[in-house]
């Protein structure tokens, strides 16, 4: 009797439904849970981290590039052919009719229409004095594309009244080359992603050099 005593005081009885064990199990997996979870939220915040500076990057790009209204580019691409009549009077006054096709390029770089207004294409020698005109009519150009437009142009000294250009004109003449001026203003609006619209403007200046002897186009420099 008194081995089956303590027999049983060696070995105690384990709890029926293992109570214990699950008591002592249970904090241990509640930290794994927590732990996990607490993983989870900050690898939530570097996914939403990344995905905030992605946008900021995205958004810059969109605005400093897409955004952002260029000024078109305005010149004088070729002058062909050339028609001269000219009256070279070293004791007397000279003069001279000229005609010219002259093709004028609008370039627009920006992502979105450019719409232009009507101008006036100048020409002028001698200085500043004024030789002839011609009109460009109101107009749109593509997102990044150019539109050409061919003009004829009629130029006369006979609005020559100052006796310093007309001697001037003598000189030149005689020389061989007549020099050429041309200036013009270009406004309009750029329309961007069909919500905006900014005004942009820019100029025409072109330098243009006429050999009068073979009468044709000795140099064209636009600014």
């Amino acid at each position: 009797m008194a081995d089956q005593k303590n027999q049983q005081q060696a070995y105690p009885l384990a709890p029926a439904n293992g109570s214990t064990r699950s008591n002592e199990e249970t904090p241990n997996s509640d930290t794994t849970k927590d732990e996990l979870k607490r993983k989870k939220r900050i690898r939530l915040a570097i996914y939403i981290a990344i995905f905030a500076v992605f946008q900021a990057i995205v958004i810059g790009v969109f605005g400093a590039v897409i955004m952002r209204a260029k000024n078109p580019n305005f010149r004088i691409n070729n002058i062909d052919p050339i028609t001269l009549n000219k009256a070279n009077n070293n004791g007397g006054v000279s003069s001279f009719d000229m005609k010219f096709n002259a093709q004028v390029r609008i370039q627009n770089s920006n992502f979105g229409p450019y719409k232009f207004d009507n101008t006036t294409l100048v020409f002028t020698y001698g200085g500043g004095a004024a030789v002839g005109r011609v009109n460009i009519p109101k107009g749109k150009v593509g997102l990044q594309s150019k539109k050409k437009i061919k003009l004829e142009v009629n130029l006369s000294s006979s609005n020559l009244v100052n006796t310093s250009i007309a001697n001037n004109l003598n000189r030149d003449l005689t020389a061989g080359a007549l020099t050429f001026r041309c200036t013009a203003a270009l406004t309009g609006k750029v329309e961007l992603m069909f919500i905006m619209k900014k005004k942009k403007s820019t100029n025409l200046d072109c330098t243009i050099v006429v050999d009068v002897n073979q009468t044709q186009l000795r140099s064209l420099v636009c600014k």
